[in-house]
């Protein structure tokens, strides 16, 4: 599997999160306080999780072409 092969991957997971978090989103308006607090943490949790996939998606995208500006945080 290549680089770009895996962004892929990384793309659809990403998606896939999305879609998680959305519902999850839609389910806290119509439940009771004390799950509700449980749920926001759960977004939270996925939020970061999604947006590091999205930023991996990008940078193994990317990663054999010259001049892109990687991320910083994923460098050695």
């Amino acid at each position: 599997m290549t680089l770009l092969e895996m962004s892929g991957e990384y793309w659809a997971e990403a998606e896939a999160l999305r879609v998680r978090i959305a519902e999850l989103r839609r389910e806290t308006k119509s439940c009771p306080e004390s799950r509700k607090f449980r749920l926001e943490r759960r977004i939270a949790e996925l939020t970061a999780i999604q947006r590091e996939t999205r930023e991996l998606a990008a940078l193994l995208e990317h990663y054999y072409e010259r001049g892109y500006c990687r991320n910083g945080k994923y460098t050695l």
